[in-house]
């Protein structure tokens, strides 16, 4: 036999008539006329297919089964409040959770600030972040890890939507002694790099995908390949090489022994995307998080 659908409103009239025990006082309890509170009842135990009080002139009484399902309704309505107990406390932003996966440069840089004003204003939610290579980034999105991602994705990814969070140009870093330190920004240009020591990022690493398709075909003297910005920055301060890094990673190399010189070549920017999965809406909490990145990166490039 299939479930019966029960409304709140039914189960508020049983459980003011077990108490009352009295048609006219329950009908009064929920604001409601005699008769409209009379057809709640009826109702009741049609759907259930079972009598739930005895009534008589003088008095109104549980039946057994009535009994045996007063607490059963007791617990359904406390469910219920606790549902839109839960339901309106993440509407309202008192509780959820948001799950990001952003470029490292991104989550290390500027990401901790957001967060800290997320959590200042909303503490009651929980944030997750995933600091990962732009691939691993639209893996975890894919898989529903994370809400959104900000990563370094092409516009045309399947099943995605993406929107331009902005566009990053590029650095020359070296040492203040090296020869490159003491041109002119203006006048630098790639080739320039090309008989110098250089420090690439991995080939996995949406750095160096572009620094290679801007590069082409000219081949630069790589002397190491590394995973991470921050060992870049340890290798060029050392002297091993220069390197070429986006202007978002540039807190990595504040360094007063370092020079970093912008430059410009075709091809040579690298656009950072906000992704999130086609056609599926974001939750209020990662909504409130999404509009926030958005609003605080433009005002950082303002």
């Amino acid at each position: 036999m299939s479930s019966p659908d029960l409304s709140t409103r039914q189960l508020r009239a049983f459980l003011a008539l077990s108490q009352q025990r009295n048609f006219t006082r329950a009908a009064a309890l929920l604001h409601l006329s005699q008769p409209a509170f009379s057809a709640l009842i009826r109702s009741l135990e049609q759907a259930l297919d079972a009598r739930l009080f005895d009534r008589n002139t003088r008095s109104v009484e549980l039946t057994a089964e009535g009994r045996v399902f007063e607490g059963s309704a007791q617990r359904l309505l406390e469910d219920f409040g606790d549902a839109m107990g839960d339901l309106r406390a993440h509407l309202q932003l008192g509780k959820g959770r948001v799950s990001i996966a952003a470029l490292p440069s991104l989550a290390a840089g500027w990401l901790p600030a957001i967060f800290a004003e997320y959590r200042q204003n909303w503490p009651g939610v929980d944030l997750d972040l995933h600091d990962s290579l732009s691939d691993d980034c639209i893996a975890l999105l894919r898989t529903g890890k994370a809400d959104f991602a900000l990563a370094a994705t092409g516009p045309n990814s399947m099943g995605l939507q993406t929107e331009v969070l902005c566009a990053d140009g590029f650095h020359l870093v070296c040492r203040k002694d090296h020869p490159l330190a003491k041109r002119k920004a203006a006048d630098l240009r790639l080739k320039d790099l090309a008989p110098y020591p250089f420090v690439h990022l991995a080939r996995n690493s949406s750095v160096r995908q572009r620094l290679d398709a801007a590069m082409h075909p000219m081949q630069m003297n790589t002397v190491l390949e590394v995973e991470h910005l921050a060992t870049v920055m340890g290798m060029v301060e050392a002297g091993i090489g220069i390197s070429l890094v986006p202007a978002l990673t540039l807190f990595h190399f504040e360094r007063p022994t370092l020079v970093r010189l912008p430059i410009k070549a075709a091809g040579l920017t690298r656009r950072i995307y906000v992704v999130q999965r086609e056609g599926e809406s974001l939750s209020v909490a990662a909504q409130a998080m999404r509009k926030l990145v958005v609003q605080r990166m433009k005002a950082v490039l303002a």
